[in-house]
């Protein structure tokens, strides 16, 4: 018979939750798309790309091209601009130093590419900080399965029902329901509204949110 999972987690998205690097994003897949002769609209990175994987968001959109070409190509322009935006979310800093305190193990859980992943993680100074990395591209599917939080949970040996998950997309969210996870949307680039129709437990402006201390209150309890 399998132990019950006892372990708290906390749970993070990267892109747009632990910094908002959308905007970043957003620009190297219009400066690559335009070579395309394909131009994003106002409101296309939010409807067709915000949260997806590289390679469905380019088999729609350049269907005829090497989808694993244009998003190395695309993951390394954003890097190339990567050291400006590095800057947590506020109050992230501060969550992770009580996750220590608590002993709430933690994981990024992320459709961006390993190096990706790495590198921003790098540029936060937050290497260190998180007990596992999961990456997306990496598990049987990636968001919005929720195979990439179910193998962070697996990792940490850590129960859905005492454990917390942070998203700021629909994709993403999908995802840590689909895990049984309470799931706090960050309006990054999203509306409290978008976030919940989405499936989000509830929605947070940054990790200093006053609605984040009631659940963060309930994971020093039996179960959240």
């Amino acid at each position: 018979m399998t132990a019950p999972k006892t372990h708290h987690a906390l749970l993070f998205d990267l892109d747009g939750t632990l910094l908002h690097s959308d905007p970043l994003h957003e620009q190297a897949f219009t400066d690559l798309l335009r070579g395309y002769g394909v131009q994003l609209a106002p409101g296309d990175y939010l409807r067709f790309i915000h949260g997806r994987e590289n390679a469905a968001i380019f088999a729609d959109l350049l269907p005829d091209e090497d989808a694993r070409a244009l998003s190395l190509r695309k993951e390394t322009m954003f890097r190339d601009n990567l050291g400006d935006w590095a800057t947590p979310t506020a109050g992230l800093l501060a969550l992770l130093d009580r996750a220590a305190r608590e002993g709430w193990a933690t994981a990024v859980v992320t459709n961006a590419p390993r190096i990706n992943a790495e590198a921003m993680l790098a540029a936060l100074d937050l290497t260190d900080r998180f007990n596992t990395l999961v990456i997306g591209e990496e598990c049987r599917a990636g968001k919005p399965d929720p195979a990439p939080y179910l193998t962070a949970l697996d990792r940490l040996d850590a129960d859905p029902a005492r454990s917390l998950a942070f998203e700021d997309s629909p994709s993403g969210i999908r995802a840590a329901r689909g895990a049984n996870l309470f799931t706090y949307g960050l309006r990054t680039s999203l509306s409290h509204d978008q976030l919940m129709q989405a499936g989000a437990s509830a929605s947070l402006a940054d990790f200093t949110d006053p609605a984040l201390l009631d659940p963060l209150s309930r994971l020093q309890g039996a179960t959240v």
